[in-house]
């Protein structure tokens, strides 16, 4: 199913007001229902290398399998979506690509990036989330936070070392606890949810969110959910005009319509008897 007449995307990336580069990275394939967003970390330039790498090999790899496959179907050997099994497999493929790369490379050593990947399918949206890149979502006009930070400061609060409010005044928000490329393996958290027309979701990476409140950034969305381009351009604009400390990224994706999973042939068969 083409759902490139089903989604709408808009997305915006930029430097910020201090970074000489942007080390973000952002990928779309519309009609395969796929987003990935990822925040390189590293040396000089290898943060960029890395969020590049990843956003590149996950959304070339998913493309090339979900020409013949049809995400919504059950793997039998882990009684999973298919999809859900291919997006942890290009998420290992990625961090595989990243670590390998830093360890043969030393201008690249250290180098990792967060991650931050949706795939629409049959109503649901499956998400695959590393680090402290998050989605939201924007529903009946109000804005949720769908993704947990894997952080030491979202630890600290879970914990109850540290009060929301104080969270925001520390000096520990870039510290992440899971990430791309820097062991190994990793396991991305993987979760699926409902998803239903009107629904707006925004993926961003940590220059947003930690310059811009939510209630101002669920305010834009109100305002501007008619303009998605616009939308993105001012949520960006709004983090550089409070200091712009970091690269800041956005993709907002609006869900235009339904868009249930494409019938076998067989059911199609039967469907024209009933």
């Amino acid at each position: 199913m083409d759902l490139a007449q089903v989604l709408e995307i808009a997305s915006c990336t930029d430097p910020g007001m201090v970074r000489s580069h942007n080390e973000d990275s952002i990928a779309t394939d519309a009609a395969h229902g796929l987003v990935v967003l990822a925040d390189g970390m590293g040396g000089y330039n290898a943060g960029e290398v890395a969020s590049g790498m990843a956003t590149s090999v996950i959304v070339t790899e998913m493309r090339q399998v979900l020409e013949s496959t049809q995400p919504n179907q059950i793997d039998p050997r882990t009684n999973q979506t298919i999809a859900a099994r291919l997006l942890r497999e290009q998420v290992l493929r990625a961090n595989s690509s990243i670590y390998q790369a830093a360890q043969n490379q030393p201008q690249y050593a250290g180098m990792g990036t967060t991650l931050v990947a949706s795939l629409f399918y049959d109503n649901r949206v499956l998400v695959a989330h590393l680090g402290d890149s998050r989605l939201y979502l924007m529903r009946d006009g109000e804005l949720r936070q769908v993704t947990r930070d894997h952080s030491l400061l979202q630890e600290q609060i879970d914990s109850g070392l540290l009060t929301k409010e104080a969270a925001k005044r520390s000096q520990n928000k870039n510290l992440v606890t899971r990430a791309l490329g820097i062991e190994p393996a990793v396991e991305a958290e993987i979760r699926t949810y409902p998803a239903q027309p009107g629904d707006v979701y925004l993926m961003c990476s940590d220059g947003l969110n930690d310059m811009v409140e939510d209630e101002d950034i669920e305010m834009t969305l109100e305002a501007l959910g008619a303009n998605l381009q616009l939308a993105a351009e001012q949520l960006v604009q709004m983090a550089n005009d409070n200091g712009g400390r970091d690269n800041i990224s956005v993709v907002l994706i609006k869900v235009k319509k339904d868009f249930p999973a494409d019938e076998g042939l067989l059911a199609k068969f039967f469907s024209w008897f009933k």
